[in-house]
């Protein structure tokens, strides 16, 4: 090819066209915040005209300029917006300022975190920022961890060393080696019933199925029913079962509760169980001054799932997990002579493949350097007890307020309710909530959770955003309530 107009490159032309286009990208998403909502795009179906593509690979090429001006016009005014105000709908934050420069560098420099020669710097970023969170958990010198694609792989990778573990000590197995055991269909792991769905995904991606599963009941506050635990691991254990692991939950989707953790190390420790932590959520919990011994349990768990992009508000996706002994990350260790020759290790090449379900990775872990550095401990522990307080606050606004059923008092920064119809209403409950929801979406531009409690439809606000307000909180509310 005759000009470089691909890559950034050390050529002065190509250094500027760099910016250029960096540059007008980002003027394109500054001024495509024209109003304060979080969706003021299209409905479904009228979107999915306007975005149908009939020529993905057109015969002739065209500019950049004219490429973001279709981009301006069909994309960014249907994008949903996290960083407003109006949006409280999932476990999906905004993303802090920072974060969004440190994925410039992360998509021009394009490393590789599998092997030390391609990724030098990010492969020692990367072992620093996991050492400093293994410190940061409670974790001691033996603990290690690795950045995931997100928390469904950060729990697979957890319940897959517990499930190894176990065969290799408790069983004299060697999965790796020779596969599943004989009697694989006995082995049984423990969730709460409200847990993520990713414990079921990761049972059948390990070969044991849905059935391995045992969903444990939830009390009240939604935390897992110890008392309901002990019965069934000893119900399994007389029917020949094998107990293998506990998964806790430590902010669960819908409610943010959190799973008693001391109380699930000591059950563990009495039938030889692996304690793993789904932390993905509550897992930001730590950096609050003021409330990080709600989590304090996490010290006692043998690996811990930890989220970025939920309550640290780092762009989509960033993930890690953590073990407290590294010697168990062996199980995903395989040399092959083009990427980890053992060689470079025992001369100090770090290759992070030897840990990691994935080849190829992005440096994620730069987006936790840089905002960690940025914010430091203060600035951290204001945005995370903000929203756990904001959450608070909007629940006692709800238990004040007539018409309104609340399920449960937030833990960390997630608050379900519903609106009972007022008298003389000819909807019931369930289409009450549901059709709030949608004209919150599409007439008001708010975006809201809507979850399923006991069989009855539920509204949700997952409140991941430092900047709400209590007053803006009164006026959502009021908003919801004028929609009945």
């Amino acid at each position: 090819m005759q000009q470089n107009d691909l890559f950034l490159s050390p050529a002065q032309a190509d250094k500027e066209r760099f910016v250029a286009m960096m540059s007008a990208t980002a003027q394109a998403i500054a001024d495509s915040l024209d109003h304060p909502h979080a969706y003021a795009g299209m409905p479904p179906y009228e979107l999915r005209a306007a975005l149908r593509t009939d020529e993905l690979l057109p015969e002739g090429k065209i500019t950049y300029a004219e490429l973001l001006e279709e981009v301006k016009a069909k994309i960014l005014p249907n994008l949903v917006r996290p960083m407003s105000t109006d949006y409280m709908a999932h476990l999906h934050s905004p993303a802090l300022l920072e974060s969004i420069a440190s994925e410039l560098i992360i998509a021009t420099f394009n490393q590789s975190m599998d092997s030390w020669d391609q990724s030098p710097a990010a492969t020692e970023i990367e072992v620093e920022v996991i050492r400093n969170l293994c410190n940061l958990y409670g974790y001691g010198e033996d603990a290690d961890g690795v950045f995931t694609s997100g928390g469904s792989q950060s729990n697979l990778s957890g319940l897959l060393l517990a499930r190894d573990w176990f065969c290799n000590e408790k069983l004299n197995w060697d999965v790796k080696k020779y596969g599943l055991p004989e009697n694989y269909r006995k082995l049984r792991m423990y969730s709460s019933e409200i847990a993520h769905f990713s414990m079921e995904k990761s049972s059948h991606l390990m070969g044991m199925g849905y059935d391995a599963v045992v969903k444990v009941p939830v009390n009240k506050a939604m935390q897992m029913d110890v008392a309901a635990l002990r019965e069934l691991i000893e119900k399994d254990i007389a029917a020949g079962n094998l107990p293998f692991c506990i998964s806790a939950t430590v902010g669960t989707t819908d409610f943010g509760s959190i799973d008693p953790l001391k109380e699930l190390r000591k059950i563990c420790d009495e039938f030889g169980l692996w304690l793993h932590a789904d932390a993905a959520y509550g897992s930001g919990v730590i950096l609050s001054q003021k409330y990080a011994d709600r989590v304090a349990g996490l010290a006692d768990c043998d690996s811990i799932t930890v989220d970025f992009h939920k309550m640290f508000l780092l762009p989509i996706s960033c993930s890690a997990s953590l073990i407290k002994d590294k010697k168990y990350f062996e199980a995903l260790t395989l040399h092959a002579d083009y990427l980890n020759r053992e060689e470079d290790e025992e001369d100090g090449y770090i290759n992070l493949v030897n840990k990691s379900m994935q080849t190829t990775r992005r440096f994620d872990a730069l987006k936790v350097w840089m905002s960690f550095k940025m914010r430091g401990k203060e600035g951290w522990s204001e945005i995370i007890t903000t929203c756990m307080e904001n959450a608070a606050y909007f629940y006692e606004q709800l238990v004040k307020t007539a018409d309104v059923e609340v399920i449960t008092k937030p833990e960390i920064s997630s608050v379900v309710f519903r609106l009972l119809p007022p008298a003389g209403c000819k909807e019931d409950a369930d289409t009450l909530n549901k059709r709030i929801r949608r004209a919150l979406l599409h007439t008001k531009g708010v975006v809201i959770g809507q979850t399923v409690v006991y069989g009855n439809v539920c509204l949700k606000f997952t409140l991941l955003n430092p900047m709400q307000t209590h007053q803006k909180l009164d006026e959502l509310l009021s908003l919801i309530l004028s929609l009945r």
